[in-house]
């Protein structure tokens, strides 16, 4: 997988480069990574990147120019097929299914923006496609680029120590995940659920699958209303409401 990021501040990706799974990844070679800086596409003796809004109000836009130069030169080492994707709260909003996409597919450039913003023109001209980490502003685009970076290098084959680890994960079948129990055995006057160390598997998948449904239920109804739920999986999801019912009565 090859990933390039056009941004004002490369070295912040230091997180996902020097450290955990992306920096195994790219030790490994399983991704590499470009990181442009767009200062070094500006041509006056300032490095300017950024100008005054037209029509006025607060902060600066970046300027059309150097992103150009910048986002050129990415797809000149990326290949004609690479993907250009601009990091914004405008885009759509990124799901596990938008990262899968990613990592199977063309080469990705990110552009991270900065400031009030990114002139237009680079948007209509140059952007395939806008995305957003959720309904929130963030100070640029670097952090949620290095979240793209992380989540696409975790479904990458090999990445993961365990092969299994990112086909468990949350929304990877448009659910929440099960919670997770480790040694010690009492914890606080605490235990493990008893199906858990049953050495049962069949019993232990089906409890992992219905506290999944069951989960989503409380938290992300969203989620679940988008889904259809085979037959068994209903049943799971009205064993776990039965129980929760019970509970909120026993404690009345």
């Amino acid at each position: 997988m090859h990933i390039s990021v056009v941004t004002l501040f490369p070295e912040m990706f230091a997180a996902v480069t020097d450290y955990g799974i992306s920096g195994r990844a790219l030790r490994q070679g399983l991704l590499t990574l470009n990181l442009i800086d767009l200062r070094s596409f500006t041509e006056d003796r300032h490095r300017t990147v950024d100008d005054r809004p037209y029509g006025g109000g607060p902060g600066m836009v970046l300027k059309p120019e150097p992103l150009r130069r910048a986002l050129r030169s990415a797809r000149a080492d990326s290949g004609v097929d690479a993907k250009v994707v601009c990091l914004s709260p405008q885009g759509k909003r990124l799901s596990q299914q938008a990262m899968g996409d990613f990592s199977v597919g063309e080469p990705l450039i990110l552009l991270a923006g900065r400031y009030e913003g990114i002139d237009e023109r680079i948007i209509e001209q140059e952007v395939d496609e806008q995305w957003s980490l959720g309904d929130y502003v963030l100070s640029g685009g670097e952090l949620a680029a290095m979240v793209v970076i992380d989540a696409i290098t975790r479904l990458l084959p090999g990445a993961l120590g365990d092969a299994e680890s990112a086909e468990q994960d949350s929304f990877m079948h448009g659910l929440l995940d099960y919670p997770h129990y480790t040694r010690p055995q009492q914890f606080e006057g605490q235990a493990v659920p008893p199906v858990l160390i049953s050495g049962n598997h069949l019993a232990i998948q089906r409890w992992r699958q219905k506290q999944a449904l069951g989960r989503t239920w409380e938290r992300r109804p969203d989620l679940l209303a988008a889904l259809q739920l085979d037959p068994e999986q209903q049943e799971l999801l009205a064993e776990y409401q039965r129980e929760k019912h019970g509970e909120q009565q026993d404690t009345r």
